[in-house]
């Protein structure tokens, strides 16, 4: 048996991480197995369906080099195939028109309320005649499809959680279309995942409850069922459903934000599943090698920001600043840092230093050049942060004055890492009182690169006029 898997978002909004981990994981599987993964477009929802949205679901997945093997294949394309599913449900029997109103089906629905019984359609519909349903018919009398439920327990096998049961009274006829042209989700995805030829379907556990609606189709259609398998829900944390204010955005919104595609896979894979050895950075090659569906867990993952953080700087530190540059200068979700890659200002090689020290702090790409915005605009601070310790406004004044004094007495020469620090660290024993107010007069911040290396890529000029100005503050 060759795996045939399938991603099938609905293009009604942006893609989140959440939808994202499913199309991983069948990736994933799909790589292992030597199988097949398939993007479909779930876009019957005519009214909710956006070409937008259907743009972010395919660039989101391009981002993450989850490319699909077929696809993308579109619902609202394969209509006549749901057509002639629809006719032959109802031909045999399987399914039948339904005219009852809106008003007629809310007061059955009360009344099973009343009389403490689960509201479900009561089939009156199904006892038409073949002359009945003509009349109707004839009279433009609006209708929508149902199937026929057998009212007993369905059993089917989950790969991951066993024998999940379900009482098909409790059901009744559920709508599958509201006309021949007009498939519903029950319907719709059924027929795709068979005609597809999808052997397994790995989905969210939000979705046990429409699967004995599926295997209805199945039966009804007497297709083989493909094997299903629902992954742990993604919880915040503290157990609540996920939501913005646990940080999950869309996958594309991580990416302007300068998250990195194998920091985000990454974190996703370990919502659910674990490496031998438990280990937390494991690469996508090594993720396919060692995947086993069956090691997927089935208690709620929760989704840790801090976590998904934590990774992307591991990736981060890992590459090169001619890595970094040549992210930025092709994505056009980075497009605003390409100006700190323009050689007017610095030559490439101090670019690079300036890329290397961002990413000592950054936990992000766009982080890189907020901890070292000193480097390409004008800054001020409050004369009181260029305090060391206890010192003085005058001494500290002093030190800055001596400090200036050494490095424009540094021959051009010696102007080196190893000289500047040997020259500095001879003007006093307290390091702090030399170093700490040269770091704010450079950059205007406490806490940033050490001040040398600012001062070897800022070069010499611009480094005495930061110290002189500093000096004024304190005058």
């Amino acid at each position: 048996m060759v795996v045939r898997v399938r991603f099938a978002p609905s293009p009604t909004g942006k893609l989140h991480l959440g939808s994202i981990r499913t199309a991983l994981f069948n990736f994933v599987f799909a790589k292992n197995q030597k199988g097949v993964f398939i993007l479909r477009i779930e876009d019957t929802d005519k009214e909710r369906s956006k070409k937008e949205f259907v743009d972010d679901i395919i660039e989101s997945l391009k981002w993450l080099n989850l490319n699909p093997d077929e696809g993308p294949i579109f619902q609202s394309e394969r209509v006549e195939i749901y057509r002639k599913v629809i006719e032959e449900l109802i031909e045999k029997g399987k399914a039948y028109r339904c005219f009852c109103t809106k008003e007629e089906l809310e007061l059955k629905r009360q009344i099973q309320i009343t009389k403490g019984e689960p509201p479900r359609y009561d089939g009156t519909c199904s006892q038409l005649s073949k002359e009945e349903v003509n009349e109707k018919l004839s009279k433009g009398i609006p209708y929508v499809i149902r199937l026929k439920v057998p009212e007993q327990v369905l059993v089917f096998k989950d790969f991951l959680r066993g024998d999940i049961k379900f009482d098909l009274r409790l059901i009744g006829d559920f709508i599958v279309a509201k006309s021949e042209t007009e498939p519903l989700f029950h319907l719709a995805t059924p027929v795709d995942d068979y005609y597809q030829g999808i052997t397994h379907v790995i989905r969210g556990a939000e979705h046990i409850p429409n699967t004995p609606k599926q295997i209805l189709i199945f039966k009804a259609m007497n297709w083989k069922i493909p094997i299903y398998a629902h992954i742990p829900l993604i919880l915040g944390e503290g157990g609540g459903k996920l939501s913005k204010r646990h940080g999950a955005k869309s996958v594309l919104e991580y990416r302007k934000e300068g998250y990195l595609p194998g920091a985000i896979i990454n974190f996703l894979i370990l919502l659910g599943w674990h490496p031998k050895g438990d280990r937390e950075v494991i690469s996508m090659e090594e993720i396919i090698k060692e995947f086993n569906l069956e090691d997927v867990e089935k208690r709620p993952a929760i989704f840790n920001v801090k976590k998904l953080v934590w990774l992307n700087k591991v990736y981060l530190k890992r590459l090169s600043s001619k890595d970094v540059e040549n992210i930025i200068s092709t994505d056009p979700y980075l497009e605003d840092l390409k100006i700190y890659l323009d050689e007017e200002k610095y030559n490439k090689e101090k670019i690079y230093k300036i890329i290397e020290l961002g990413k000592e702090r950054a936990n992000t790409l766009r982080e890189i050049f907020e901890t070292v915005k000193f480097f390409y605009q004008d800054f001020d601070y409050p004369k009181e942060l260029l305090i060391w310790k206890d010192y003085t406004f005058d001494q500290i004044r002093n030190s800055l004055i001596h400090v200036k004094s050494a490095i424009e007495n540094i021959p051009e020469e010696k102007f080196n890492y190893e000289y500047i620090k040997q020259v500095l660290d001879s003007l006093s024993e307290d390091k702090g009182y030399v170093y700490w107010p040269l770091r704010v007069a450079l950059t205007g911040l406490e806490a940033s690169p050490p001040p040398i290396d600012i001062i070897l890529i800022l070069g010499k000029e611009k480094s005495l006029k930061l110290i002189e100005k500093a000096i004024e503050k304190l005058s």
